[in-house]
């Protein structure tokens, strides 16, 4: 089977097709990172197209989530490039850095990080405010995507009145508000039971066909992983 020079093989049958006619949105090009003495990436690179759900699978401490907060630029390599939608994020100063961040990136973590004082129609509508949106704009695209996620019967309850799933989902719909070019999971299912996680993983996947959002996600979870249009594994700060 053929494959192009930036796409790890082999593909999933069905894949092939969708590689050749999707956009790079995402190329890191030999990322390291270290903190002190402790070497965690060692040269990865990873790229991923438009419309694609990438996992990264490894045991703790492969630097997983270190290559997720760098691409997500919560945190700077030591060496290497990151580009989205070929903008070079870390040649950006901090100003415009967070601006795109806010714009261009979302992010769902294995504990929903939902602000306990604040309805779920508010906590999914405060990064469109941080961006300068209409509130009224803003708020209207909110209670769509709680709807879309199923959980627009909970827009005026607060975390603590909700189940861990629908926490999970509120959170999604956050990540969802500024309508980004890509979505960072780590671990996202990791504190859900087996139903609940396998609802989540469906409704990425729903929401990859229905509103062509990309997704790099963390996991542990193997199904997850398999089901995945590609999987990257990682061992000892390398892929492999």
């Amino acid at each position: 089977l053929f494959c192009f020079p930036d796409i790890i093989c082999p593909l999933q049958p069905h894949v092939f097709v969708f590689y050749y006619f999707r956009i790079m949105i995402l190329k890191a090009n030999n990322i390291f990172k270290s903190y002190g003495d402790l070497e965690i990436l060692k040269g990865v690179s990873i790229s991923v197209r438009k419309g694609e759900i990438v996992s990264i699978v490894g045991a703790s401490g492969a630097g997983k989530s270190t290559l997720l907060h760098i691409i997500g630029t919560l945190d700077k390599p030591d060496q290497g490039t990151v580009l989205i939608e070929g903008e070079d994020v870390f040649a950006l100063n901090e100003k415009k850095l967070s601006d795109f961040r806010n714009q261009h990136i979302g992010f769902v973590f294995q504990f929903h990080h939902l602000l306990p004082e604040f309805t779920a129609l508010e906590n999914v509508s405060i990064p469109g405010f941080i961006a300068g949106q209409d509130k009224k704009n803003v708020e209207k695209r909110a209670m769509e995507l709680l709807d879309i996620l199923g959980v627009a019967h909970r827009a005026n309850h607060k975390p603590a009145a909700m189940s861990g799933g629908e926490q999970q989902r509120v959170s999604v719909a956050r990540a969802l508000i500024n309508n980004p070019t890509l979505i960072l999971a780590d671990e996202p299912s990791g504190n859900l039971d087996s139903e609940n996680a396998t609802a989540l993983h469906q409704l990425f996947f729903d929401l990859r066909d229905k509103m062509q959002q990309t997704f790099i996600i963390v996991t542990h979870n193997e199904e997850l992983a398999r089901i995945s249009d590609r999987t990257i594994h990682m061992r000892d700060g390398l892929i492999y």
